[in-house]
């Protein structure tokens, strides 16, 4: 089976996170069919919800859409490392494979932090690809921030 990126779909929802005024972080989950299952980008302050990241919200969306609270078989793309809250859900939901952008040193949970894959207690570890598009996402958050501090 051919390699199929969806990073320019997380990185579009990231897009429009930032349009709306959240964080610009995207999320895409691909089925075992290569098909798109969800996408959708951070949310947190227009639901009102700390846990309504990008991650979270397209793991709920393809959890309703598959019937079942696992996603067997199923892909990850994101424009931002996960953090641990989002990595623990992935773990839970058996992803089978993480595909992000930006590394994030300072909240990531996959190979910063807590490093929740790694964790002799995650339920489950998924293949985990880094560096896809990292350029496109690490700049849409410094631009996404830069113009904040401008605007303080």
């Amino acid at each position: 089976m051919r390699f199929t990126s969806h990073m320019d779909l997380a990185l579009d929802e990231a897009r429009k996170a930032g349009a709306r005024g959240e964080v610009p972080v995207g999320a895409v989950i691909v089925g075992p069919d290569g098909a798109v299952v969800a996408a959708d980008g951070n949310r947190t302050r227009a639901l009102n919800d700390p846990t309504a990241h990008a991650e979270m919200l397209v793991i709920r969306a393809a959890c309703a859409a598959t019937g079942s609270e696992r996603l067997l078989g199923h892909d990850l793309y994101v424009t931002l490392e996960p953090c641990a809250m989002c990595a623990a859900a992935i773990a839970a939901a058996r992803i089978r494979r993480v595909y992000y952008g930006a590394s994030d040193p300072k909240s990531g949970g996959v190979a910063h932090g807590a490093c929740v894959f790694d964790h002799p207690q995650s339920h489950h570890a998924p293949e985990v690809y880094d560096g896809l598009a990292e350029r496109d996402a690490a700049q849409l958050l410094k631009d996404f921030f830069a113009q904040k501090r401008g605007a303080e």
